[in-house]
This record gives C-alpha cells, structure tokens and sequence, in this order.
C-alpha cells in the first residue's frame, strides 16, 4: 500500500509496457504568453500516433532567459513510432504549418539533445515561402526566414532526432469524478517538473488494447476495463468492485532514467486525493514493446 496523510491505495504488482519512438524537441517562442499558451494548446491537441500520424506534448514552459531569442516559450516533443525521417518530416510539418506558422512573431528552434539525424525543414516548411525564403545566421543558429503577411516566422533549418520510449503509462482506478479530475491535474503538474518527458493525452479517458475487431479504424477501446460493461460482459470484465473509472496518464520520454523518474512522481502526486483506489497500468504481454517499467519497484525505491 501507499500509504501517507491516512490516505492510501493499492499499487498492482504490474508493470507498464512501452515502446520505441523518435522525437523531434522543439523551442517555440512568440511576443507574449497568450500566444505561447495558444501554440501549446493547439500544436499537442491531437495525439495520433495509434492512427499513423505524429503526437506531441509540452515538456514545459519557458521563461524568456530560458530561450535563444529572450522571449517567453514552451518546450514542445513531438513523436513518431517509425524510424524513416522523410515521413516524420512530412507529418511534422503539418502541425508546424498549420498549428505554429500560422501565429504571429513566432520562432521554432532545435532543442534536441544528442540526436542521431537531423530533418531538414526547408522542403516541407521553409518552402512555405513559395521560394521567397532566405536563410540568416541569427542566435548562432542557421534560420529559414518565411515571409509571411505578418512579418515574419523563424524556424532553424536542421532539427535534431533522437530516439526515446513512448507509451509508458498508468491507471489510476477511482471512485469519484472528483478523484479523476483531482487526480489527474496533480500528475500533470508533477510530470511538468520532471525533465525530457510530456503527457500527450492529458488525463486519457479512453484506455485501448492491441487487438481489434475493426483494425482499419486502428485501436478500440480496451472493454474488459471499462466499468459501464461491467455486468454485459460478467465473468470477462476486469473492472473490480468499488470502481467507477479508469483513468490513465501516458508519459513519453527521452530516457528511461526520465520515464523511471516520471512514474514515480506522477504518482506519487496522487497521495491523500479522496477517491482514488488503486494504481495499475496497461501491459500487452510484450506485444507493444521492449520496455517494461514495474510500478511497485519505480515508486517505492
């Protein structure tokens, strides 16, 4: 048990199973917070990795002594489960084009940190210029200047790749809505402290499975623990006695020293939040990657 405050709960002796992915990290940075904020809402606000698109999250927000151009931002990683760049770079340049360029005074730079390759972003977004665009060296970085009606956006020509670990993940059971809500926001904001990591879905609703009964749709929902098919599907139904939700928090990662830390953070967060039962995760007997992360052993060492 966790235990503190007179609260507790559970934690399943289970693991979280996670796989390979590759990020792209990005500063973004703009005149003022609003549009910071803006960019961060709209450029994380569709997770699609399990529909064959990119997903993205904010690792965190940026003062302006924090960024190359003195100005306030937000780190953002974007990911993609495949290792062929030309169609990371096709995907990512629609959110940076319809998400980022699209906002005023806006300036992209790399942030990777020892990336394998790099995705050079003159074709897909510096070619938004219609050929007009022009390279500078400015911030001791080489940047595509985009002409635009709104002068002008800034984005560094080569963006570093780096491999890393998607999907990592926990449930957190309750029997409130406030516990849902409660509890979901505390993680959040402890993830936000935590390094090299983000929360694609926010507090996800809609846990899946790998399996499926209509794969052109890609993965459905993960029945067994959904608690309104508890009595349909009877001895089927994993949702246990006292539960009414199951929510859960999916964490990519930079490293499993980050992933590790993200885990026990997130979760511990969640100590003395009324309503909340037990903690335990998706795992997919090994079909969904390499990387296992035991709960009990990341929060209690």
């Amino acid at each position: 048990m966790w235990r503190n405050n007179s609260k507790k709960f559970e934690i399943e002796d289970t693991y979280a199973e996670a796989f390979t992915g590759v990020c792209v990290r990005l500063i973004i940075t703009a005149e003022d917070q609003k549009t910071v904020d803006k960019i961060a809402a709209d450029a994380t606000a569709t997770p699609g990795t399990v529909i064959g698109r990119t997903e993205s999250g904010v690792e965190k927000f940026l003062t302006p002594d924090e960024t190359p151009d003195n100005r306030p931002g937000v780190l953002v990683q974007f990911w993609y489960n495949t290792t062929n760049l030309d169609k990371f770079d096709k995907e990512l340049s629609f959110r940076i084009r319809q998400d980022i360029l699209v906002k005023p005074f806006i300036k992209v730079f790399d942030a990777s940190i020892d990336p394998f390759d790099y995705i050079d972003t003159t074709e897909h977004v510096g070619h938004c210029g219609d050929g007009y665009e022009w390279t500078e060296e400015i911030y001791d970085r080489t940047m595509i200047r985009v002409p635009i009606c709104v002068p002008d956006f800034y984005i560094e020509q080569k963006i570093g790749c780096m491999k890393g670990i998607m999907g990592v993940n926990f449930w957190y059971c309750c029997n409130s809505k406030e516990a849902v809500l409660e509890g979901g926001y505390k993680a959040l904001d402890a993830l936000m402290e935590v390094d090299g990591v983000c929360a694609p879905f926010d507090i996800c609703s809609a846990g899946s499975k790998v399996e499926t009964n209509y794969p052109e749709i890609g993965p459905t929902t993960n029945h067994p623990y959904c608690p309104s098919l508890k009595e349909k599907l009877g001895d089927e139904s994993k949702v246990e006695d006292g539960i009414e939700y199951i929510p859960e928090i999916v964490i990519n990662a930079l490293d499993e020293k980050s992933a590790k830390e993200s885990l026990k953070q997130a979760i511990g967060a969640l100590d003395g939040v009324e309503g909340i039962v037990k903690i335990s995760a998706g795992n997919y007997g090994g079909n969904l990657g390499k990387y296992k992360f035991y709960l009990k052993e990341e929060v209690e060492e």
